[in-house]
């Protein structure tokens, strides 16, 4: 990978930027990354850069007033190798050559290494306060408007030059932090893997820049704090000497570790050269040392840097987490409190099971494009979430094409069965409504929900070692088997009979309507279970008006008393689009309108 830097005729008109290999940037006054601010002759979209086979290809584009010059003449198109240049106006355009890693340390002969903790800076006041202040002051913005982590570093190199006058190079630079904490068979520890992720020079023409490994080492893997090394370039090296400098003659150079979650291992690295006497300048105690109000901006700098990624970084967690808790859960979550809140315990909930319908045929159809699949199977699992999360509720888990959500846990939910219900609704309409259409990812899929109501252990379940939030109990088996029982009942949302009691006695038709279908012997088990049809609001989303229920429920009443031909009559005033009456009438058919011997009002199921 390699670099382009562009100078311009002050001192802090530059910057550096990574090309990304086989892709083309814009440089222009408008642009993202590549835009040059103090350069006046740029136009909005002036120059198409491309980085491909170790050269840049320039091209300039349609619209670019003023020329761009190479080898000292206009050009429209030309190719740069490293260390090539072209000119915009007042500006340099300079390819760098590839990018360098940390040096082995060879050079000079170390004179001293200080470390500097943030206590001894805390007291001591800037000489040059409100320069670095309002530089400091543009550091939330740095962060938050970068576009990448790349456009983040370089940033922050612009930023340490401005604010560090004595510097001549600045570079951020990562230590793999894993790579230190293994002994090797000896007791000793090798040595860190260490990545060079920005450099920036005050000069561009002054070649690559390679940070100390040692001084990076040290500061970041080693002691956790900033520490200064100074350097004398004119002693002359023995075999013996020990290896502390770093290439490019510089006199001394600190390194301070950013502190953070979000940017684990990075360090901000300085170096420069002497302006005066070192033994009165960088050698002097830290009060009268020189470089203090330097090392003191890029401390507050790391510091800054470290904050604002955490938060970002709990930012994008909380965005992970807002997918499968509702605000209320997300708030205990959160709280100082989590780790009591998240401890499994008893508690009244309602758990919801929705199976997607037709998944297997689906893959077999597509076998050949099973990533298409997966994106169907995707979205569909985006509408379950959304729709459970929406409604107060929280995702337990995914079971390939299934999804359970509960409520009830981490607070009390007096309105649990009411928001499972608005849920599963919610999520019914939303494939009945695309179900038809071609062209949209849920085309062709149905869905099962199953919903139960009861006592469960919820909380974090799992080992010590990995856990996750979930529920646990006989009321979670009997959601699963509701919604595998939806299949040959042919209805889609089937609820337990504490849960319909509950819709019966708080829920207004206007919410939603039920309708228990039958009394059934689940297929595997000895008893009987009442189960009961959750059914949309009268109107366009049912064909099911509160007549037809009311026909329903004398049917059933018949047809539990053993009077099928008033039950079979009643049934057919239901509208044909209507499944639910199915179970009854074939069962009603299989018996030629006759009850068995025995008749006790139970139907058995033949299949799960």
């Amino acid at each position: 990978m390699s670099d382009l830097i562009a100078q311009g005729p002050r001192p802090e008109n530059n910057w550096r930027r990574p090309l990304p290999p086989d892709e083309s940037v814009v440089l222009g006054r408008d642009a993202d990354v590549w835009n040059v601010p103090w350069e006046s002759y740029l136009s909005r979209r002036h120059a198409e850069l491309t980085w491909q086979h170790g050269r840049l290809r320039v091209r300039k584009l349609n619209g670019a007033s003023n020329p761009l010059f190479h080898a000292g003449k206009p050009s429209d198109s030309f190719e740069l190798a490293p260390a090539g240049a072209f000119v915009i106006g007042h500006t340099l355009f300079t390819l760098a050559a590839p990018r360098p890693t940390p040096s082995p340390n060879h050079g000079g002969l170390l004179l001293e290494a200080r470390t500097i903790g943030h206590t001894e800076l805390e007291r001591l006041k800037f000489r040059d306060a409100p320069h670095r202040l309002d530089v400091l002051s543009k550091l939330p913005e740095v962060i938050s408007s970068a576009a990448n982590d790349a456009d983040l570093f370089a940033r922050l190199g612009d930023m340490l030059l401005a604010g560090v006058p004595r510097a001549d190079a600045v570079a951020l630079v990562e230590v793999e932090m894993g790579s230190v904490e293994v002994c090797g068979p000896d007791g000793t520890r090798p040595e860190p893997a260490i990545r060079l992720l920005h450099w920036e020079r005050r000069r561009s023409g002054e070649g690559a820049f390679e940070p100390s490994r040692k001084l990076v080492t040290e500061a970041i893997a080693n002691q956790a704090q900033t520490i200064l090394h100074v350097w004398s370039t004119n002693e002359p090296l023995s075999p013996d000497t020990p290896a502390f400098t770093l290439q490019g003659r510089f006199d001394w150079a600190f390194c301070t570790p950013v502190i953070g979650e979000g940017c684990r291992g990075w360090g901000l690295y300085v170096a420069g050269r002497f302006a005066g006497d070192p033994n009165s300048t960088v050698l002097a105690p830290l009060p009268a040392n020189e470089l203090r109000d330097d090392v003191k901006f890029t401390e507050l700098v790391a510091e800054i840097v470290g904050s604002l990624r955490q938060v970002q970084v709990l930012r994008e967690r909380q965005g992970v987490f807002r997918r499968f808790f509702s605000p209320g859960v997300l708030h205990v979550l959160s709280s100082q409190d989590a780790p009591r809140a998240l401890e499994p315990r008893e508690a009244d909930v309602t758990v919801l099971f929705c199976d997607l319908r037709e998944f297997s045929k689906k893959v077999e159809e597509s076998a050949g494009n099973l990533i298409d699949v997966l994106n169907r199977v995707s979205s569909a699992l985006g509408v379950m979430t959304r729709n459970v999360v929406e409604n107060r509720g929280a995702i337990a888990d995914f079971y390939g094409d299934a999804a359970m959500g509960f409520w009830g846990w981490p607070l009390d939910d007096p309105a649990m069965v009411e928001n499972a219900c608005r849920a599963a609704l919610g999520i019914r309409a939303a494939f009945d409504a695309v179900t038809n259409t071609e062209t949209h990812p849920l085309f062709g899929f149905k869905v099962g929900i199953g919903i139960a109501s009861g006592r469960a252990v919820a909380g974090g379940i799992g080992t010590a070692e990995q856990a996750k939030v979930g529920v646990f109990g006989p009321v979670v088996n009997l959601a699963s088997r509701l919604e595998g029982m939806t299949k040959p009942l042919r209805v889609p949302i089937l609820l337990d009979e504490p849960t319909a009691d509950i819709v019966r006695a708080q829920l207004p038709g206007s919410a939603a309507r039920v309708r228990q279908l039958a009394k059934v012997r689940p297929y595997g088990l000895e008893g009987a279970l009442v189960v009961t049809e959750l059914v949309p609001p009268a109107g366009s989303e049912s064909v099911l008006t509160d007549e037809h229920l009311a026909d329903y429920a004398t049917a059933l009443e018949a047809f539990l008393a053993g009077e099928w031909v008033k039950a079979y009559e009643l049934l057919h005033k239901l509208p044909p689009q209507d499944r639910g009456k199915d179970l009854l009438t074939g069962f009603i058919l299989q018996y030629n309108h006759t009850p068995p011997p025995n008749w006790e009002g139970v139907i058995p199921l033949t299949s799960k």
